[in-house]
């Protein structure tokens, strides 16, 4: 006797027609995550800034950077599921409404203690103050896996990757003004100010969010009891698709070598620039976002996204390992532009491959599982990394026989500890990405994705092996 149940999650809608004004409605969605987003960024970013200004700390910068990767790889996939079971309308409200909510209980804390106690790195109050604003950015990334949902539901399959694009470009577009003023912010305003400014936006974008009309049928509700974080529905979701998780592993390469970034290249950038100009060059280099978002949205990512992803990966090890290696402002400064350039390509790749090889009805948990998966390489590298330069590596390349091993290479100058952690973590990059062309899991994804003709394929063994696993689990 077949079950119901199973019968209908083994046939997902393997074909979606994006809704009339569908591009137009995305639009509106996208700019409202952009707002909010560029919330988000400004208030992080200035949290970056002013803790190392105020103590100098590799350290503390590296705990806050990898803190708020290991968060999102905390609850990405309780917001990827979320994302499945609920409208994404619904989702993007609530998100922005917590967001909201942390902003306030943060300004309420400053108010109450001085500045001297949130910024003692060894008291409670600091890692309360930091903590709740990096919630309430964190929470912001069940609005991205919800964003990520409505390409599919909203813009027809052979825009997706332009679609995909247009969501770097946005990204580039938020990071270069968070960077911007949120080194002006502080320098000029100081973090009571900037948290004022920060809660009046996200205020804004939910404003904004509640007249927004995202036409979307009410999730189908699984039978049983379901599980509020879908592990094993996730897992069933990411194995279904042959070489998906493969994909995962290669788009993770970029984010072990963010996990460098994160921790090092806000004290590298704020040793060569004042906090003020610093902001700037971030903002000024974070136009290659905002190219490399529109290069997609105009010509795509080519044939096979899996082998531009790849690619991409090297170059973004060459840029690593070449961007410091001498004590030059300009040199940093293109390298960011280059790498951040080429960022967008990675995701979209990614999100493109996940968008047509996935079932809508599960693309929420497999992005939260991505997100999962590649928000943690970051932490793992920013909390490994952050002690070792600052009580190991810096100091080592301080005395004259480090200047003298590494000189030749790295050349002259103070931050060549951090310059000398950059060089290694981009070969180790380039070996990744290049090692990954000679995997089986990628000749099999690479035929898979160009073999679908369609949005969203599902084989019907792969459908009731996801829908037995599910059932499993309830």
């Amino acid at each position: 006797m077949t079950d119901d149940r199973t019968t209908e999650n083994a046939a997902p809608s393997t074909e979606r027609t994006a809704p009339p004004g569908g591009m137009r409605t995305f639009t509106q969605v996208l700019v409202n995550t952009a707002l909010a987003n560029i919330t988000t960024s400004f208030l992080w970013f200035a949290l970056t800034f002013w803790v190392y200004l105020e103590t100098r700390s590799v350290l503390a910068t590296g705990v806050i950077g990898g803190a708020y990767m290991l968060l999102v790889a905390f609850f990405a996939i309780l917001f990827g599921t979320i994302v499945d079971r609920h409208r994404k309308h619904q989702v993007m409200i609530f998100a922005s409404g917590v967001s909201l909510l942390s902003f306030l209980v943060a300004g309420g804390l400053y108010l109450m203690f001085p500045e001297s106690a949130l910024l003692d790195i060894g008291g409670p109050w600091f890692w309360l103050f930091a903590g709740i604003i990096l919630f309430g950015a964190v929470i912001e990334n069940m609005r991205n896996i919800a964003l990520s949902t409505t390409v599919t539901l909203l813009v027809p399959v052979e825009r997706h990757a332009n679609a995909n694009g247009l969501v770097g470009t946005v990204q580039g577009v938020a990071f270069m003004i968070t960077s911007v003023f949120s080194g002006l912010a502080i320098g000029f305003l100081g973090m009571g100010w900037t948290l004022v400014i920060a809660i009046v936006l996200t205020a804004v974008a939910l404003v904004h969010l509640l007249f927004l009309d995202i036409p979307e049928e009410k999730p189908k509700t699984e039978g049983g009891r379901a599980p509020s974080i879908d592990l094993r529905g996730s897992i069933a979701a990411v194995r279904s698709a042959p070489g998906l998780f493969a994909l995962i592993l290669f788009a993770t390469f970029n984010n072990l070598i963010g996990g460098l970034y994160m921790a090092l290249m806000d004290p590298y950038g704020l040793e060569l620039f004042p906090v003020e100009w610093w902001g700037v060059v971030l903002g000024v280099t974070s136009t290659g976002f905002i190219i490399g978002g529109l290069l997609i949205a105009k010509f795509g990512l080519g044939r096979n996204p899996i082998r531009t992803m790849l690619l991409i990966v090297v170059g973004m090890g060459v840029i690593g390992a070449l961007f410091t290696i001498r004590e030059w402002w300009v040199l940093y400064a293109v390298g960011i532009w280059i790498y951040m350039t080429l960022i967008p390509a990675v995701e979209a790749a990614e999100q493109t491959v996940i968008q047509k090889v996935v079932p809508f009805e599960r693309q929420g948990r497999v992005f939260g599982f991505a997100q999962t998966f590649e928000s943690a390489a970051a932490p793992i590298t920013a909390f490994l990394i952050a002690p070792i330069a600052e009580f190991v590596i810096i100091p080592y390349m301080a005395t004259d026989a480090g200047s003298a091993a590494w000189s030749g290479l790295l050349g002259e100058g103070d931050t060549r500890g951090i310059a000398l952690v950059f060089f290694f973590g981009g070969i180790a990059t380039i070996l990744l990405g290049a090692g990954a062309f000679l995997t089986r899991s990628y000749r099999l994804l690479s035929k898979t994705y160009e073999g679908n003709e369609k949005s969203v394929p599902v084989s019907e063994g792969d459908a009731a092996e996801a829908a037995a696993d599910g059932a499993t689990l309830r």
